[in-house]
């Protein structure tokens, strides 16, 4: 981490909980030293983060909260995380989307940041069962106006998740009956034994039906991803075509995913020679 005492309290505390999981905990005269700010100014990061459960305060500092596999943060809770990373992301998967293609979107704070990164690809088809992505489409054209070549946005119906995403019986049955050219897909989690996974079994379900409704799938996940596992499979790793991470996944995570998909390192050349800048549709 580097020292900056410009940064926003969201890119601050997105640091710290990466370090607290990267560490399995730090103390706060270490984050005061490399963040650059005060020790009022980490207590109070730490608060917030305790607040949304993404770590545990203890004295003197922090240590990451050990998450039951059916524990499911908010969106809110999870927009903040991550941010240069997700940005990386939703860059380099948004090379992967061809103009005039049918694509879908799931729900998930990456595929929201992608969302913002197409709104100018023309002609495109895009389904969706998040509120949020449905949201980025809608107000874009509300701002430009309906011009030729705008996205024809087709929002499912369903529950609503904490994540912001409709699931359920309804979303199953419209999924399935329609074809993607490709999936863009986030994840609660992704591990080689279990493969995607989330907390959530209703999403775990409509997860499924998108899996099966697309020619090619792309998961768009960031390195804290990689070894969570939540309460329910919905996908092994070789049902996926493709995973665009960004360069904070380490080298063994790499070589293991590498063994069952196209792996893109957002920004960098991966062990498969990608680099991060796909141009095939």
């Amino acid at each position: 981490m580097s020292e900056n005492q410009n940064l926003l309290a969201e890119q601050r505390r997105a640091l710290i909980l990466d370090e607290v999981r990267r560490r399995g905990g730090v103390r706060v005269n270490e984050l005061t030293r490399k963040l650059g700010v005060s020790d009022m100014t980490v207590r109070r990061d730490l608060d917030a983060l305790a607040r949304q459960g993404m770590l545990e305060k203890v004295h003197g500092g922090a240590v990451p909260v050990v998450e039951a596999s059916t524990h499911e943060p908010g969106f809110e809770a999870k927009s903040g995380l991550e941010l240069t990373a997700k940005e990386d992301i939703a860059r380099a998967a948004a090379q992967l989307v061809a103009p005039g293609s049918a694509i879908a979107l799931s729900g998930g704070t990456t595929t929201y940041a992608l969302a913002h990164h197409l709104v100018d690809v023309p002609d495109l088809t895009v389904v969706t069962n998040s509120v949020r992505v449905a949201d980025v489409f809608h107000t874009a054209q509300r701002t430009s106006g309906q011009r030729q070549g705008s996205a024809t946005v087709v929002l499912t119906g369903g529950v609503r998740t904490p994540s912001d995403s409709l699931v359920g019986p309804v979303a199953d049955q419209a999924i399935a009956a329609l074809h993607f050219d490709v999936l863009f897909l986030g994840v609660h989690g992704i591990s080689a034994e279990a493969g995607l996974s989330t907390p959530n079994l209703a999403e775990a379900e409509t997860n499924r039906r998108l899996v099966q409704s697309a020619r090619r799938v792309v998961v768009v996940a960031d390195h804290t991803k990689w070894g969570v596992v939540g309460l329910s499979s919905f996908a092994t790793l070789d049902r996926i075509d493709t995973l665009v991470t960004d360069a904070g996944l380490p080298p063994e995570a790499r070589a293991e995913i590498a063994e069952h998909l196209r792996l893109v390192v957002a920004g960098e050349s991966g062990e498969s020679g990608e680099t991060g800048q796909p141009t095939d549709a």
